[in-house]
């Protein structure tokens, strides 16, 4: 992968970031099955440790679930802004190699090192010094996916983990990707995946025998990408000036509410996290979007656009209150509220964003 005209691609993909940082932190948890989160009755999981992982506790699993998986679980508060310190000296090595850095998460990135500053003559030898410098630097372990594009890389990085790489090559790229599971790509989601299992699409050599035509009959304007794909092709850049497309925050609740006023509050609390980001960023969307799981875990969602950016915090709440109040009174009780602004203003760029939302619950 020395040739000048193929690009040189690399997923960085921390392991197990938040509970690696906790056992970094705290010599006491090593070797113990360790979830970043809180044990309340309707707590949920944002991360667990390798060790976690061997009972089945994965994130986004609710913590009852998680300590009866595994009674020795050990549940750490999150400290997210020790993982944001990590991730910007993390960034910091990332930058010494190329400046296409293209954040994803706190704990991930893609960096295209095709003309990296160091003059390292593989993308595979810059992974890992890039990797050994972390281990270094941080304590903690990366693992890397090197290959042509982006989507290849992402994949790659997953196949060795933890604390390892391996490498897509242009030869390599279209069959790798015909033998892999559909419900493996990036992006296909679990209803993507069963629309297209029961299309018959188990693998992408499945997705690769249908036309384009068929693709975008199926898939609409997402075709095009699983044509492209398929056949092991993505010509996405690796973008350092991604523009975050929103913003938001959710809660799920202890008990299933009916008081306005306790769900208004939780409202607040969450519009009031958006605007701390805006506060941080500088930030201003137009539009404000309230989400509502209710207690049979059906979902609402209310929105509205202004015509310039919601520029304090008071009008964020306003905004807030007005789009909840407007479910009022209240058909069943509430689990989950969530406060998100969207539809940012051309030229905001989006900083190490912190990954998938977090539903933490309130303890």
């Amino acid at each position: 992968m020395s040739e000048p005209s193929v690009r040189k691609v690399i997923h960085v993909d921390m392991d197990a970031f938040y509970a690696s940082v906790e056992q970094r932190d705290r010599p006491e948890l090593r070797g113990q099955p360790v979830a970043v989160g809180y044990p309340a009755k309707r707590g949920v999981v944002a991360a667990a440790s390798y060790e976690a992982r061997a009972f089945g506790v994965r994130s986004a699993l609710p913590a009852v679930t998680a300590m009866r998986r595994c009674p020795e679980l050990v549940f750490v508060s999150p400290r997210f802004e020790v993982y944001r310190d990590v991730s910007r000296r993390i960034h910091t090595i990332f930058a010494d190699y190329t400046d296409l850095i293209e954040p994803l998460a706190l704990d991930e990135a893609y960096l295209d090192v095709t003309h990296n500053r160091q003059a390292i003559a593989t993308a595979w030898a810059t992974a890992r010094t890039i990797r050994a410098r972390i281990a270094e630097e941080t304590g903690l372990n990366a693992s890397a996916g090197v290959s042509y594009n982006k989507f290849l890389a992402k994949i790659a990085s997953g196949q060795r983990k933890p604390n390892g790489q391996f490498a897509i090559t242009p030869d390599m790229g279209e069959a790798f990707v015909a033998t892999l599971p559909v419900a493996r790509f990036h992006g296909v989601g679990p209803v993507m995946a069963k629309k297209m299992h029961d299309l018959g699409i188990q693998s992408g050599a499945d997705l690769k025998a249908l036309s384009l035509l068929e693709l975008r009959r199926h898939f609409g304007k997402s075709g095009d990408w699983y044509y492209g794909i398929s056949r092991g092709e993505d010509d996405r850049a690796v973008n350092p000036n991604r523009e975050r497309k929103s913003s938001g925050a959710e809660t799920t609740f202890a008990d299933d509410l009916t008081d306005p006023a306790a769900i208004e509050a939780g409202v607040l609390s969450m519009a009031g996290d958006v605007w701390s980001w805006c506060e941080k960023t500088a930030a201003r969307g137009r539009t404000v979007t309230v989400k509502i799981k209710w207690a049979d875990f059906q979902q609402s969602t209310r929105g509205r656009s202004f015509d310039g950016p919601i520029d304090s915090r008071e009008q964020l709440d306003q905004a807030s209150l007005a789009l909840i109040r407007s479910v009022f009174p209240l058909p069943k009780g509430v689990r989950l509220v969530g406060v998100t602004l969207s539809n940012f203003g051309a030229g905001i760029a989006s900083a190490p964003a912190d990954g998938d939302l977090l539903d933490l619950a309130i303890a």
